[in-house]
């Protein structure tokens, strides 16, 4: 069951990346953070996704841009692999490799615009926009990690936005919230104009039935969804499209337990294991440096 789920850790096809390489190079993110724990545990990963997605779409130029230029209804399982390999290359891929990805979806997205069904023009790498899509995306994963697994004090909650500054800026997200208060009040300032519709009900169908995981944990990938709805925030949680999905009485206890003893087992070759093999290849090599230097000086 868990390495279904960890299996949605790794690159999707045709993306393979080693993310051990190259030797010592720091990520955007700090290796001692809030982040490097939060994106290791894969069902508290899979849930802040889905919750992420659920606030995206409620903005109606958002919605526009990720639901008719971003290939969700082609191709959903495609799609999210892609969302979370950007994600895992954010928080631990080596610097240099993030900045080129992040440059490349900075170029993407600088075709993406449109209008929205009302006549409003939108634009991808729209600051606005973009502060959301990000702020969304730290507060999805941060709280489903604060409520399955962990619970994270207001500082490590204020950490794992601040973390995620330098990656930010990089989109163009250049508002974007640096602690959890500023959270709280982009979403309040944006909850005005936050809206249900077609599409969100569209979304939910997709994600319950697409096969991220195999038919046997169907049932979990629901189970995985409702968990998604029960940490969204108001507004939205309680829109038409989402009202009655959240979780039933005894299933936050089960997704507790599950979400905690995948935080107790091996991850495998996954981009966290790598990342750590990738810093610790530079303490060795400066810790051979240092033996060098000290054998010359006794010679």
């Amino acid at each position: 069951m868990l390495d279904a789920l960890q299996e949605l850790m790794r690159p999707p096809p045709g993306m393979a990346f080693d993310f051990s390489q190259p030797p010592g190079e720091p990520a955007l993110a700090p290796a001692d953070g809030v982040c490097w724990r939060v994106f290791a545990n894969p069902v508290s990963l899979f849930i802040g996704g889905v919750a992420a997605v659920l606030l995206e779409l409620a903005e109606p130029s958002v919605r526009a841009g990720v639901w008719e230029q971003g290939g969700f209804r082609r191709d959903p399982v495609l799609r999210l692999r892609r969302t979370g390999f950007a994600a895992m290359m954010t928080v631990y891929g080596p610097r240099s490799h993030a900045e080129q990805l992040i440059a490349q979806v900075v170029r993407m997205h600088d075709r993406v615009q449109g209008s929205t069904p009302d006549g409003r023009i939108y634009r991808a790498n729209d600051p606005r926009l973009l502060d959301w899509v990000h702020a969304t995306a730290t507060f999805g994963f941060t709280e489903a990690y604060h409520r399955y697994v962990r619970a994270l004090s207001p500082l490590d909650k204020d950490a794992a936005f601040a973390e995620g500054g330098p990656a930010a800026r990089l989109y163009g997200a250049l508002g974007a919230p640096s602690s959890w208060a500023a959270w709280e009040e982009l979403l309040a300032a944006t909850a005005p104009g936050l809206e249900g519709s077609g599409t969100l009900a569209e979304f939910m169908r997709i994600v319950a039935a697409a096969p991220l995981l195999p038919a046997p944990l169907r049932r979990l990938q629901h189970l995985l969804v409702r968990a998604a709805v029960d940490i969204t925030p108001e507004p939205v949680r309680s829109l038409p499209q989402l009202r009655r999905h959240g979780l039933r009485f005894g299933e936050a206890a089960l997704l507790r337990a599950l979400a905690r003893g995948a935080a107790l087992l091996p991850l495998g070759d996954t981009p966290p294991v790598q990342a750590a093999r990738r810093l610790a290849q530079k303490q060795t090599s400066h810790g051979e440096a240092a033996c060098n230097s000290a054998a010359k000086k006794i010679k």
